[in-house]
This record gives structure tokens, C-alpha cells and sequence, in this order.
């Protein structure tokens, strides 16, 4: 290999160190009672009765006594019922706070972990998953570069500027294609009519995290010329640093610039060929939400002759800069106008690199990228051994895809969440914190999701078992004192302009499925982990965050009787849903019981805590603690016998939810009063239509029961392994798996049952179905996951379990590659009738599990 390259760092098993000193775990909070007994107090005075009348007649000396002890009983009293608004109010700002108070144990991910020093190589990365190109650093208020353009001589207003992905580009697909989420990426963005390559390449040295170089190329689809402005910039997150730019003439050749932890350093912009023009700006934008408001309002008209105008840049931005705070840029664009086909690089440099290497640029660019992409190639096939299982190239050449955009999804983010407890009249702001995490989406969901990470993990882990490691330590790091972490992560400017106002708030009560114990029970499994210390060591790290998320999902999410849970969170009051969401169990509007009470208990969070408790006993037994609790909890919560009393459905002969339950439900406006009689001349506006209202078809009316409700919650035993292989139980799920008048069909199973009363139902007038009959990748590896391990363990329904498996998958993978190359993209969820992807786009959270499928990695 080449000198100038970097062995790539992050094969499996190569664990840096994450860890702080072990200081051992915080105080544990206890409270125990004792009972007082009453029995001595009864008889105390029983044999003096009749010596009272002398007592009272006795010397008066004594009388004196009785009166100072009576009016220090009265003081006692009169001193406690004053002191308890005291105490009630400190008990009350000890709740109040507890939602906010970090939990006292030592992090996971301490402070330096991510520095140049300890992990050079993934110092600078494309931890910007919610723009189409940019790069960052793992460093809170880290500056960025990123990527607009625009086409010239468009009639279009507002000028449609490409900076954030979004759903509303009539972009024709976009994405990585080949991306090893540490030394490079290939991206690819198809346009109508022009499609642009952006890449980028880095090599690590220095004492603040090395160099790296950027290339966008550009080519037409079409001999049609078209003329396209790239606006490539840096930006600084907090006023802590200076960037200066280098103009030669009228062109901007460069910036200077410094931050503490970059020190000083260099964005040079080597000449373009077929450049028309170049234009530049120097401003200040007040946060990195805004720096494609401050470009567009910095935009001037240039004539370019009689006829033609062109739109560029003003330049330096003096008024905006003198209003700022410390009057100093903050934000450099360079705009290059070119004409097809173009080549664009861009290279940072670093003051503290050895400059004896050659410039990351032209021949040693292509050489270096080179280098890496034969690296990637063979670190896929050895992983995943796609070519040795006799997929075709374009086959192979989507799984690459799906885990590059996994990949090029993980973002860098910090800031403070915001949330909320019953103690907290209003929201109060979570402590300052950092996150590295993958998103499920770019266009749609660019930011953290607790749920989604445990799917996400589950790839990541086989490609670089670090970065897992190192991701589940920054989500266990957000655990607060109560042992909860907050669902949504929105943590910065960026992350924050991507998200309704109503979905902002966290509340303290509300969980998500602990889907980080997938990924952990993975990792536990690979034995050169295991005999690895590094891994004891980590393991030995997180066990106390662990036992106290598991915890807190044994004291706020339990049911109403011993062995059950309940999703908390559902809204009790609401008449307006057909079926009241459960936003809390990640499957949102999946039926469950039609009028929410603390009656339910819930078959989906019953099995995630079996789960739970199964991997906290096996770790526990791995570092050397006390693992009888987590093994007697996980073996009540296996036990098929219990499982069957408390949620197998006689009447339904599924698993299922109970709770206060109508079977059949409908929406329907109340009937509308006649309009009045209008007086002449008078209009009479038209009425507004009364709202949509649950109505209840059952007569009996909503009654405790199994709610019945066959679809992807009936599963989760199944899903999740619980049942014994020989339980009959099984063969009816086969059975019913395979009906294509349930969930069934050519592309995945359905979310619910064809058969089911709310089946593709819109849950108020303007909320379409969700989890109602699309078919979702996550729920479906689980299944194929579950298939083969009961076609791999002794039982009767050991071949049924084979075959289904073998038809399942190959459905799958099918009709997703077939989707890709259609559409350009994996998709949210897939259409049960057409396989048609549909939902967000590009979706390369979960849904990239189609990797795994391919690869039958387990």
C-alpha cells in the first residue's frame, strides 16, 4: 500500500479507549418501613386504672410538669406543621430537578475521547447527515464546511438553492455509494437534467486532526448546456475563533482561519476549469440554521450583456459584519459558476501537519481514493460476503449503498434537550450534551432516535464493533438521574429547524422499546470481543447505566398486575383518533386497546424487557456481579405458561394486547342543525363541519378484553424468540404468517392483518395510516431473524420455519433492490398491495437491515 495512505483502523475487534477510570458506581438510594407495633401502647396503662384518682390528688408540685410537657407537645406539633410546607417544597424541587440531573455515574464516553489525539482518524467526518455535503468535527461548536448550488438563468422564485436534503427536491435520487465512515465517501446526486459527484478523502497527522480534500464533479444528462453555481463554505458554530479570507484581486482564493482545538489552518481553492465566473461572500450568520437565509438575502444581479443576467454573491458583507457581536465574519462562501462537465476540489489543511506529503489534490487525490475504495470493496465482501452468495454486482452494489448512507448518516451533535416531568410546570432545558449517532433519515429525520438506534446498531456492529460501542456509550451518557434517556434527540440549531414545535418537548414518563440490547446481545456474542479486556472493560463501564435504564422501565412502564407492562403516554381523554396513538412503542397508530386506561397491559414492551432482562443477567454474569434479580425476571418473563395466561387470546388464538377495549369503532360527524332562515338580503356563511368523533359499533360498547388486533405486536414472542420451539403456539403464528389474507404477501409482511377492522384506517380526518398495513424493514428482519433460529433448533415446526424463512427473505430483498433501481432510493416502509416504496426518502436507518438480509448475518 501506498505511503500516503492510511490502513484503514476500525476492524473488528480494534477497541481504543473510550473509558474514564472506573470510580465506582454513585450512592444507591434505599427506603425501607418499619411497622410500630400498637400492642404495648394498649396495655401500657391497663394495671394503673385504678390508681389515677390518687395521681390526681397527689402533691400539686406535679401539676406544673404536666402543663410544660403538654405545651411542648402543642410547641412539637405547631414546629412540624410549619416546617412542612418546608419540607414538601424541598422534596418538590428534588423532583422538579431530577429530570434534569445527570445520573451519578462515570460516562461512558469521556471527554477526549473523540479528540485528535485519541481517535485522529474520525476527528473530521461527514457529521452532517441533514445537508447533502458537509463535514464537520466531533467537537461541540465545531466550524463546517458544506456545499449549495443552484442552476443560473432559472425564472424560478425563490431561487431553489440544494443545501438541506429535503423531501420536496425533485431530486431523482441521492446518497453514498460506497462510504467506510471513517477515511472516504463517494456520493452520488442525481439531478433532471445533471447529476454531481461529491467525494471526499482525509488523511489524519498533526496534532489537530490532519487534512482532507472535497471533489465535486459535475456532467449533463443531455447535450442541453447548463450553467451551475457551487457555493462551498465554511462556517464558524460559536464566536470562540477568527476566519479570514484570502482575496486576490476579486476572487477568493482562500480562508484563513483559527480555533482552539484546530489551531491554525488553511481552505484553499485551487482554479477551476470551465469557470464562467466566481463571486464570493464574507458575513455573519447568527447560527448554522441560518446560513442559507443569510446567502439568500446576500445575493446580487450581475449583467453579464445586454441581455443576460447573472446571480452571484456581494462579497464582503461589511454592514452585517459590523452589527455583529464581535464584528468579525463568521461565514465564508466561495460561488464558482461553471459550465458542464466541471471538476471542483476544495482542500483543508492543517498548520500542524507535515507538509512533505503531496497535496491531497489532482493525481493524488484520485490515487488516495483509489486506495480506499479498493480497501471498502474488500472489507464488504470479507464482512458481509455478499459475491460468495452469488449476488450479482448491481445487487451487491445497493447493500454497499445501504450501509454507506448508514455510514455517511452518523452525525455529531450537541446541545441541550428540552422536557418535561409532572413537577415541571414548564419545559425546562436538559444538561449541555453531546451525541453521536446514525439518523434514520436525512431528508426527514436528520437527528438521533432512540429506537431507531438499537436497528441501526445492528449493522453497524458487524462493520466497525468500536463505533457501536462508542454510539451506545454517547445514547447511555443522556440517561438521567431517574435512569431515563430522553426519545428524540434534538440537539443544536440544525437539528432543531427539522422538527415540529409539538414533537420538541420530551416527557420524562414516556419510554421507547429498549432496542439497544439487540445490538449489545450481538456484540456479547462475538468471542474475540470477549476475550478482548478493552471490551471487559467497557462492558464492566455501561453496566451501571444499564441496570438503571432497566429499572426505570421496571418502576414506570409496569402494568396492572405482576408480569405485565404498560406503555405509558397514550392520551385517556381523546374522542377525536379512531384509536388513540402509542407514540412511545416506536409503532405509533397500531391499534391497541380503542379507549386507553391503566387497565392495559402490552404484549410488545412484556418481550423487549424479556429481552432486557436477558442480556443485563449475561452481562452481569460476564463482569462478575450479582446476576440472580435479572435471571429470575427474565425467567419469569419467558415462561410460555404465564405469557399464554396473561396475553394468548382464546377468542382470537393470537398474542395479544388487553385492555378497555371495542372491537369496532368508526369516526363520524355529528349530525349538522339546519341553517337558519336567512332575512333578505342576508348571505349566511357555510357552516364548518362538526370534527370527526370515535363512535363505538360494538353493543356491548368498550369492555375489558383482548384487543385482537393480528399484525406485527401479535408476533413479538416470536419475534423476539421468546417461544419454546415445541409450543403450539408456533405453528399457529407459521400458519398465520403465511396467510395471505392476514399479513402476508410477495413483497414482506404487513404491518396488520388485511382482515383487521382499522386496517389502512386514517386515524383522524387528516392522519393517514401509518403501522396500519405498510410493510416496515425492521419488523421484518426480526421475523426472518426469528425464522431461521427455529429452523435451526430441534422442534416440530423446525422445516415449516426453513421454508418460510428461505421465501421470506428472498421477497424481501427482491422487491427492495427492484424499489432501489425504480425509484433511487430505500425508502420508509413499502406499499403491502404494489411493493412500492413509499414514506420518507432516502430512509437508510432501519430499513438498510437489508444488508444483514442479504448477508444472513443474525
Amino acid at each position: 500500500m501506498d505511503n500516503n495512505v492510511r490502513q484503514r483502523n476500525t476492524s473488528k475487534g480494534d477497541l481504543k479507549e473510550l473509558l474514564t477510570p472506573n470510580e465506582g458506581n454513585g450512592p444507591r438510594s434505599s427506603r425501607s418501613s418499619s411497622k410500630s407495633s400498637t400492642s404495648s401502647k394498649k396495655s401500657r396503662s391497663s394495671s394503673n386504672s385504678s390508681s389515677r384518682s390518687s395521681k390526681m390528688n397527689s402533691s400539686s408540685k406535679k401539676v406544673p410538669g404536666k402543663t410544660t410537657a403538654l405545651a411542648l407537645k402543642l410547641l412539637l406539633i405547631a414546629i412540624a406543621f410549619s416546617t412542612l410546607p418546608v419540607l414538601y417544597g424541598i422534596y418538590y424541587f428534588h423532583k422538579q430537578s431530577q429530570v434534569i440531573t445527570p445520573l451519578n455515574a462515570p460516562k461512558i464516553i469521556h471527554e477526549g475521547s473523540s479528540s485528535p489525539h485519541v481517535a485522529p482518524e474520525k476527528y473530521w467526518g461527514t457529521y452532517r447527515p441533514g445537508v447533502y455535503f458537509g463535514l464537520k468535527t466531533r467537537r461541540p461548536y465545531s466550524p463546517v464546511t458544506g456545499l449549495m448550488w443552484f442552476k443560473q438563468y432559472v425564472k424560478q422564485r425563490p431561487l431553489p438553492i440544494r443545501h438541506t436534503c429535503e423531501q420536496s427536491d425533485p431530486l431523482e435520487s441521492y446518497g453514498w455509494l460506497k462510504h467506510d465512515g471513517v477515511n472516504f465517501g463517494t456520493q452520488e446526486i442525481v439531478e433532471k437534467d445533471f447529476t454531481l459527484k461529491t467525494q471526499f478523502i482525509k488523511r489524519p497527522g498533526g496534532e489537530n486532526g490532519g487534512d482532507w480534500s472535497a471533489r465535486i464533479n459535475g456532467k449533463t444528462k443531455g447535450n442541453k448546456p447548463i450553467t451551475v453555481s457551487l457555493l462551498f463554505y465554511i462556517a464558524l458554530d460559536d464566536d470562540e475563533g477568527d476566519l479570514e479570507p484570502i482575496i486576490k484581486q476579486t476572487f477568493l482564493d482562500g480562508v484563513k482561519g483559527f480555533t482552539k482545538a484546530l489551531g491554525h489552518f488553511t481552505l484553499k481553492f485551487p482554479t477551476v476549469k470551465n469557470a464562467t465566473s466566481n463571486h464570493f461572500l464574507v458575513s455573519y450568520a447568527p447560527s448554522l440554521a441560518q446560513l442559507k437565509d443569510v446567502v439568500m438575502h446576500r445575493l446580487r444581479v450581475f449583467p453579464v450583456n445586454k441581455t443576460v443576467n447573472m446571480i452571484g454573491l456581494a462579497g464582503v458583507d461589511s454592514p452585517t459584519i459590523n452589527n455583529s457581536p464581535h464584528q468579525k465574519p463568521n461565514f465564508i462562501v466561495k460561488q464558482v459558476t461553471v459550465k458542464f462537465p466541471f471538476q471542483m476540489e476544495v482542500l483543508f489543511e492543517s498548520g500542524s501537519l507535515s507538509k512533505e506529503t503531496p497535496a491531497l489534490e489532482g493525481r493524488e487525490f484520485y490515487k488516495v481514493l483509489k486506495q480506499y475504495t479498493k480497501e471498502f470493496d474488500e472489507n464488504f465482501e470479507e464482512t458481509f460476503g455478499l459475491e460468495s452468495k452469488g449476488f450479482k454486482s448491481n445487487e451487491t452494489a445497493v447493500a454497499k449503498a445501504a450501509l454507506s448512507n448508514m455510514l455517511g448518516g452518523v452525525g455529531y451533535f450537541y446541545g441541550q434537550s428540552v422536557v418535561r416531568s409532572r413537577y415541571n410546570r414548564e419545559p425546562v432545558l436538559y444538561w449541555k450534551s453531546a451525541l453521536m449517532t446514525a439518523v434514520p433519515s436525512r431528508s426527514f429525520f436528520p437527528r438521533g432516535f432512540l429506537w431507531d438506534e438499537g436497528f441501526h446498531n445492528l449493522l453497524i456492529s458487524r462493520w466497525d464493533p468500536q463505533l457501536s460501542m462508542e454510539i451506545i456509550g454517547y445514547w447511555l451518557d443522556l440517561m438521567n438521574a431517574e435512569g431515563w434517556i430522553p426519545r428524540e434527540q434534538i440537539l443544536g440549531s440544525e437539528a432543531l429547524m427539522k422538527v415540529p414545535h409539538e414533537f420538541v418537548v420530551q416527557v420524562n414518563t414516556n419510554a421507547n422499546p429498549p432496542t439497544l440490547f439487540l445490538p449489545l446481545q450481538y456484540l456479547m456474542g462475538q468471542e474475540n470481543l470477549r476475550a478482548d479486556p478493552r471490551f471487559h472493560k467497557y462492558v464492566t463501564a455501561i453496566f451501571p447505566r444499564l441496570k438503571a435504564w432497566y429499572q426505570w422501565f421496571n418502576s414506570s412502564q409496569i402494568g396492572p398486575q405482576p408480569g405485565t407492562y404498560q406503555w405509558k403516554g397514550r392520551n385517556f381523554e381523546t374522542n377525536v383518533e379512531l384509536n388513540p396513538k402509542t407514540l412511545t412503542s416506536g409503532l405509533d397508530d397500531y391499534p391497541r386497546a380503542s379507549h386507553p386506561s391503566p387497565d392495559e397491559r402490552h404484549i410488545d414492551l412484556r418481550c423487549w424487557m424479556t429481552l432486557a432482562s436477558k442480556v443485563v443477567a449475561d452481562i452481569a454474569d460476564f463482569i462478575g456481579e450479582d446476576s440472580k434479580e435479572y435471571r429470575a425476571t427474565y425467567e419469569m418473563l419467558s415462561d410460555n405458561v404465564l405469557l399464554d395466561q396473561l396475553h394468548w387470546s382464546p377468542e382470537g388464538h393470537m398474542y395479544s394486547d388487553y385492555g378497555n377495549h371495542a372491537p369496532r369503532v368508526a369516526l363520524e360527524r355529528e349530525p349538522m342543525p339546519p341553517p337558519p332562515m336567512p332575512k333578505p338580503g342576508q348571505r349566511i356563511p357555510p357552516p364548518q363541519k362538526p370534527p370527526l368523533l370515535r363512535v363505538v359499533k360494538t353493543k356491548d360498547g368498550p369492555t375489558k378484553r383482548f384487543v385482537n388486533a393480528f399484525g406485527y405486536v401479535s408476533l413479538f414472542p416470536f419475534l423476539l424468540q421468546i417461544l419454546e420451539p415445541s409450543s403450539p403456539k408456533l405453528r399457529q403464528i407459521l400458519t398465520d404468517i403465511r396467510d395471505p389474507k392476514l399479513i402476508w404477501t410477495e413483497y414482506g409482511l404487513r404491518s396488520l392483518s388485511k382482515s383487521d377492522p382499522i386496517y389502512m384506517k386514517y386515524n383522524t380526518e387528516h392522519d393517514p395510516p401509518y403501522w396500519r398495513g405498510a410493510i416496515w424493514i425492521n419488523m421484518n428482519y426480526l421475523a426472518v431473524r426469528a425464522l431461521h433460529h427455529y429452523s435451526h433448533v430441534e422442534g416440530p415446526y423446525k422445516t415449516k420455519a426453513a421454508e418460510l424463512y428461505k421465501e421470506l427473505r428472498q421477497n424481501l430483498i427482491n422487491n427492495m433492490i427492484l424499489q432501489y433501481y425504480k425509484t433511487g432510493y430505500i425508502w420508509e416502509n413499502y406499499n403491502d398491495k404494489t411493493g412500492k416504496g413509499q414514506g420518507s426518502h432516502p430512509f437508510t436507518g432501519w430499513s438498510a437491515l437489508l444488508v444483514l438480509l442479504m448477508s444472513e448475518s443474525y
